[in-house]
């Protein structure tokens, strides 16, 4: 048992260290607590509620990936770094990313740098895209 509950503090070490976990977030540290139920009751045969606490802290970490990504580029300065309108769809914004990251590639003379911004600004605009409810016409 102590060597999960280890291997959680180590994890939530490492995120709070990468700036993934905020100390002021109470999320952060139920999904913390979650994890270390989680192994408690997995240790003691209890494997259903195991999987509930993991399936949580799986979906909380989800969602504060989404929420990180958006914090290191806005979505407006994504679309005008891919050049696409609000209403782009999905393949328009796979196109925009293909033309743009033929130019800026590292292996094109490009920086890594800026093909990281590139491939950050696609993922922010798919996810975008993916969130968004299709209006019915009602």
């Amino acid at each position: 048992m102590y060597i999960f509950v280890l291997i959680a503090a180590a994890i939530a070490l490492w995120a709070w260290k990468t700036g993934r976990l905020r100390g002021s977030d109470s999320g952060d540290w139920a999904a913390i607590a979650a994890v270390v139920l989680g192994f408690k009751w997995f240790s003691s045969g209890q494997g259903i509620l195991a999987l509930v606490c993991f399936a949580g802290v799986a979906a909380w970490a989800a969602y504060r990936s989404q929420q990180f990504r958006r914090a290191m580029m806005p979505v407006a300065e994504a679309r005008e770094l891919l050049g696409v309108g609000e209403d782009a769809d999905q393949d328009a914004i796979r196109a925009a990313h293909r033309r743009l990251i033929a130019r800026v590639h590292p292996d094109a003379g490009g920086s890594a740098e800026l093909a990281r911004r590139v491939n950050a600004a696609r993922e922010i605009l798919l996810s975008e895209v993916r969130n968004q409810v299709p209006d019915r016409g009602e």
